[in-house]
């Protein structure tokens, strides 16, 4: 693989017209136009004149951004429906539950191609329903967006954040009709667009071959900085585009520029090639703004990537998230779950498989970031650490497998709900599921040496890369049992099958302290011996131990008996008015010690008995650090699961703000003054 770099400053266009591979639809009318002529012995037969189906045109503007609005009008051409059924989405590709976009709708309004108001109906709160026109209905409206990150959308004086189906209109029937749209820019604002539509001889004009592939397109229009680089893969060359608005400086830019670079790199090693990206160009779009929402969001050939934090504090931080949103550029956008294909707007996407799908990529964004440098071994396992406790220890993984955890996303993945439910004890995040599976998978692949008739060692990049050549190559959408059955072939069927149904289908969990000694590293207890109460949340208030949260199932508080806005007035008999106070009441007593407690529960006085238990949090570190013996074959089995792939990519440096000395990107402080290393040669003066 060779990369070039082009610093383009701050000059940013959309996608060339012509460049990359054909839209879709064309490529699909060019195959049955050569069909039709292959079959054309026969005395041709004059056919019936298809209907006229004009695109769909846009235009949108920001007269008044600085309130937070934006104007939308829609031409909708050739209606061959009495009635136009104009829809506002209700959700939005890579989120699962329900957003309800229409709600951020007003000052509707239709006229007909002659210019006469239309009369306009709503049959649902996400529907309108033009009829009485001539063949062409123009509908505007007014859009307010307040809440910039990567589903919603956000518009001020500073930029136009624009998620599709937060913006804009659609209508049913027309689906498969080619898009134009035109973004009007304010006057003097000195905005530019990033998006991955394709760009037509007018800057400010774009199209899209169809309505999935306009909508799965955010778009930010603002005074970014743009940088770009170039990589050779295959028979293709694709530029990659970081469209960057942020508030930082030039060199904070270049610098992360830089590391995103390092990441993308890494990142095609698992794979072994780049996905076709449909236009040639790949770009992240990323806002790093006070005034924003944190966000991450994958799409075919872009991403949505947010935060209120500076690259100057948190710039090492950001790349988590754009080494997940890109990893989805395989994962999800190509290896695509029969589920979530097509992705219907009108309800929520339900899916099984995101355990697969958002787990994985969650597991190597923390595996890459590793392996490009970004961080040393002690932070990558206690990474790992952290993610590993939360699932062994979840309640939840008792009540639904991963495959139900997936399910689930539809209610938890930004759905809005009144009431409170009982998450602590039967929720768990199928990214964190799924990234304790991956961990699980690949470290059993790699200790079971090599795969059937003596192939390359086995590892979950080797099935990673299996599942891309059978399904994200070739645009095949799978299933669990098609997962399931390519891991069979890949390490055994007997293997697969006991796998799928212990973790997959099942609720236990894998052995990880026997796992992750192949690699030197140690699954313990984090405070070995330490008493507590276990995990739940709680306060102080007026000198008293106040249950701010609903308690856990593994808890001491909720096998005593108390719940949400329980307020304890003795534990032992002795009053608990403050942190200080619970810390010493642990360091009197020992776990499975029990004593009195006395509450008041929904206004009744109400005593019991409550025991203590041991701390049960569990942290990974190297044997290195527990002061353990490591073997070579420890360290050996390390560097193949740890290593990078690219050897030959340029290393990342840090700097030290005092002396300037440089140092691995790993590094996080100075040798010689101590100093926190940063990823720029800004020292702490400027």
């Amino acid at each position: 693989m060779e990369t070039s770099s082009t610093d383009t400053g701050t000059t940013g266009l959309g996608v060339p017209p012509g460049a990359g591979r054909a839209p879709r639809t064309a490529v699909i009318l060019a195959i049955l136009t050569m069909h039709t002529l292959s079959l054309s012995a026969a005395p041709p037969v004059a056919p019936d004149k298809p209907p006229r189906e004009g695109p769909v045109g846009y235009t949108i503007s920001f007269d008044n951004a600085v309130h937070h609005e934006a104007e939308v009008t829609v031409l909708f051409r050739d209606v061959n429906r009495d009635t136009l059924e104009v829809r506002m989405s209700v959700s939005s590709p890579g989120r699962y539950g329900r957003m309800d976009f229409s709600r951020n709708v007003y000052n509707f309004r239709a006229v007909d191609g002659r210019g006469r108001e239309l009369a306009v109906t709503r049959p649902d709160p996400h529907q309108w329903n033009v009829a009485g026109h001539d063949g062409t209905v123009e509908i505007r409206y007014t859009l307010y967006g307040d809440y910039g990150n990567g589903t919603f959308t956000g518009i001020d004086a500073s930029h136009a954040h624009l998620n599709m189906p937060a913006t804009f209109a659609w209508a049913r029937g027309m689906e498969s009709r080619p898009v134009e749209i035109e973004f009007k820019i304010p006057h003097g604002s000195g905005w530019k667009i990033a998006t991955q539509l394709f760009g037509t001889h007018h800057p400010r004009m774009f199209t899209a071959p169809e309505l999935q592939y306009f909508m799965d397109s955010p778009t930010e229009i603002s005074d970014f900085t743009l940088r770009t680089w170039e990589v050779k893969d295959r028979d293709s060359t694709y530029t990659f585009r970081l469209a960057l608005h942020h508030k930082g400086s030039e060199a904070e830019a270049e610098a992360f520029a830089s590391m995103c670079r390092r990441v993308v790199e890494e990142e095609w090693t698992v794979f072994g090639e780049f996905p076709r990206f449909d236009n040639g160009t790949y770009t992240f779009i990323v806002d790093y703004l006070p005034w924003i929402a944190g966000d991450g969001m994958e799409h075919r050939n872009s991403t949505f990537i947010l935060s209120t934090r500076p690259l100057k504090t948190d710039a090492v931080g950001h790349l988590g998230t754009v080494t997940h949103e890109f990893f989805h550029a395989w994962n999800v956008e190509r290896m695509r779950p029969r589920s979530l294909e097509p992705f219907d707007f009108e309800r929520s996407n339900m899916s099984a498989e995101l355990w697969f799908a958002e787990g994985f990529t969650n597991y190597y964004s923390r595996l890459l970031r590793m392996r490009a440098g970004i961080f040393g071994i002690d932070r990558f396992v206690s990474s790992l650490g952290g993610n590993l406790d939360g699932v062994v220890r979840a309640p939840g993984r008792n009540y639904f497998s991963a495959e139900g955890m997936s399910a689930k996303a539809a209610l938890t993945d930004g759905a809005q709900f009144p009431d409170r439910m009982n998450w602590a004890n039967t929720f768990l995040s199928y990214y964190s599921f799924g990234d304790a599976i991956a961990t699980a998978l690949d470290l059993t692949l790699r200790g079971r040496g090599n795969g059937s008739g003596g192939a390359e060692p086995l590892s979950l990049d080797g099935f990673m890369e299996r599942v891309w050549i059978t399904h994200g190559r070739t645009g095949t959408p799978y299933t669990n049992d098609d997962l399931r059955m390519l891991l069979g072939e890949y390490a055994g069927k007997e293997f697969a099958e006991d796998f799928f149904r212990r973790y997959i289908g099942g609720h236990e969990a894998a052995d990880y302290r026997q796992l992750l000694e192949s690699a030197g590293l140690l699954y313990r207890m984090k405070d070995s011996g330490k008493t507590s109460f276990g995990p739940g949340t709680v306060g102080f208030h007026d000198d008293r131990v106040v249950m701010e949260s609903g308690t856990v199932e593994t808890s001491a508080w909720y096998r005593a008996g108390l719940d949400r806005f329980d307020t304890v007035l003795t534990i032992a008999g002795g009053k608990v008015a403050s942190q200080a106070d619970l810390d010493s009441l642990f360091g009197k007593h020992k776990p499975g010690q029990t004593v009195d407690i006395e509450y008041v529960q929904r206004g009744v006085h109400r005593t019991g008995r409550i025991t203590f238990i041991e701390e049960p949090a569990m942290e990974v570190v190297t044997f290195e650090k527990a002061g353990l013996p490591v073997t070579e074959g420890m360290l050996s089995f390390r560097r193949e699961w740890l290593g990078s792939r690219n050897p030959a990519a340029t290393p990342l440096v840090k700097y030290c703000p005092s002396c300037q000395r440089e140092y691995d990107f790993g590094y996080e402080y100075c040798h010689y003054d101590g100093a926190e290393l940063k990823v720029t040669r800004e020292s702490d003066h400027e």
